[in-house]
């Protein structure tokens, strides 16, 4: 089982914002590689925005998960591991 950490915790969500941009739905995938295990966080979400701007755009208050799904891989072969969207988005707001 691969432990996802803290720190990955927070490149994902930091990628995800990334890729999220202004968009008010978001389906497709954040890929990242953390030492030598490649990670894909796949989802589709709906985001909730309020009214007050950051960076120009309405600051996301909410992301709510249709479907999601984290893979982990090392050298092509598929790892479990213990990743928690309700903790990724404690590192995302």
């Amino acid at each position: 089982m691969y432990e996802i950490s803290d720190a990955l915790y927070l490149r994902i969500a930091e990628h995800l914002s990334d890729a999220i941009g202004r968009k008010d739905f978001f389906s497709g995938s954040v890929p990242l590689v953390d030492g030598n295990v490649e990670c894909r966080l796949c989802c589709t979400l709906v985001v909730s925005r309020s009214r007050v701007c950051v960076d120009e755009y309405p600051r996301i208050t909410r992301l709510t998960p249709v479907w999601w799904e984290l893979k982990t891989t090392i050298e092509g072969e598929v790892i479990d591991n213990d990743f928690s969207f309700g903790t990724m988005l404690t590192y995302f707001y």
